[in-house]
């Protein structure tokens, strides 16, 4: 059985598939799958922003076949973690926890860094390059201590 990350923002094109990409490279595909969704449904069945398909393989990721997709309340069941990229992210997705303890697989990735300082991945979609670099070096940061934690955990 593998433990599933699901990665969320708001579109699920920009910083989401940057986010499933890194992790995914960090951790082994046979015990982990990692996913992402957007809060919003602007962008279903999309590529992500080719700006962070550009970011993502100048580093050695290849994230061009993801395909973005809408957060749905079954996630909670399916994913053991889910981690968001902002507060309003955070928001939106723990109004659509069933409960309690689904809400409780509802994190900030930079909480992985920075615990407790509601630290946000910016939203790089109206600004240029440089902005989805430093998306990149952000989530590129926790994803490292999330898959460490995650191998030491599974």
């Amino acid at each position: 059985m593998s433990v599933k990350i699901l990665m969320v923002c708001l579109g699920n094109i920009c910083r989401s598939p940057l986010a499933e990409g890194i992790l995914q490279s960090k951790l082994p595909t046979n015990k982990f799958k990692v996913d992402s969704a957007g809060t919003g449904d602007w962008h279903v069945g999309n590529q992500p922003d080719k700006r962070s398909i550009a970011t993502a393989k100048n580093r050695g990721l290849d994230i061009s076949k993801q395909k973005a997709r809408q957060l749905k309340v079954s996630d909670f069941e399916t994913f053991d973690y889910i981690y968001v990229m902002d507060n309003s992210n955070y928001d939106n997705v723990a109004k659509l926890a069933p409960n309690a303890t689904a809400k409780d697989k509802v994190v900030l990735i930079m909480e992985e860094l920075y615990p407790n300082e509601k630290i946000e991945v910016p939203d790089p979609y109206f600004g240029g390059d440089e902005g989805f670099n430093k998306v990149y070096d952000m989530l590129d940061e926790a994803c490292t201590i999330a898959a460490e934690k995650l191998l030491k955990k599974h």
